[in-house]
């Protein structure tokens, strides 16, 4: 379903001059697949997820979504794919309904669609009680929620998702963890990063590991345990970056 190809892109400042943030990156994630990348700050995650989103465009390489490549066919890769960003990218005068209104509108969907799919996942989501409040009024909660929905609007069979469970409480991650789940019972495939090894432990069917733009690993947990010789993923993640992992005495 998405097969990334050697992607490189690299950035310019005058601090540090230029870098690679994704260096040569390969991977395939399967159809009806929860995949997910898993990186330190700066690894290269954020930007590998949007050039395959095509919001950034490679220096070199590609990725091919649902047969559509990301640098011949953009338009097509994107009526594949429902993008959440780390900032969400809300509007805060408009309402959660608003907002869904708006995204159904530029994604093309007739009003009759709109209002029954916005109605499915202000149901889904438990949004009903805050769904005609100013979103700017919202905890970080209920704005992930509504931006969740947003990106679910259209029905993409691809569903990209940047640390989806980003400083949510505990219930409220276990809404949207368990919403993962049910994306896949219901034939999407799932990519998404995230810092919670817990969680990537507990939804992945597979992980890949980037450390400074490279993938250091790609496999089921039982792969990574027996490339590494550790049980917890957070103890292969530090294996695998080099740094000490803790052990009891």
């Amino acid at each position: 379903m998405i097969a990334v190809q050697n992607l490189v892109k690299t950035f310019h400042d005058k601090a540090r001059g230029s870098r690679h943030v994704v260096d040569d990156v390969s991977f395939e994630v399967r159809e009806r697949e929860i995949f997910g990348l898993l990186g330190p700050n700066g690894a290269g995650k954020t930007t590998t997820l949007r050039l395959i989103a095509t919001l950034l465009k490679p220096d070199s390489g590609t990725a091919v979504i649902n047969g559509f490549d990301i640098n011949r066919e953009p338009e097509k890769v994107r009526s594949q794919l429902g993008f959440l960003s780390g900032d969400m990218g809300l509007y805060g005068r408009l309402s959660p309904r608003e907002i869904l209104t708006f995204y159904g509108r530029l994604f093309g969907m007739g009003e009759a669609e709109i209002g029954r799919r916005s109605e499915e996942l202000i149901e889904r989501f438990a949004m009903k009680e805050f769904a005609g409040v100013r979103t700017d009024k919202l905890s970080t909660g209920m704005k992930q929620k509504t931006a969740i929905a947003r990106t679910m609007l259209h029905n993409p069979p691809v569903l990209i998702l940047d640390e989806p469970t980003s400083g949510l409480d505990v219930p409220t991650a276990r809404t949207i963890e368990e919403s993962i789940l049910e994306f896949r019972k219901a034939g999407k495939t799932v990519l998404f990063s995230t810092h919670v090894m817990e969680e990537a432990e507990y939804l992945c069917d597979r992980i890949a590991v980037i450390h400074e733009g490279k993938i250091k690993i790609t496999g089921t947990m039982d792969e990574l345990r027996a490339a590494t010789g550790r049980h917890r993923l957070r103890e292969i993640f530090l294996d695998l970056l080099g740094l000490p992992v803790l052990t009891e005495n």
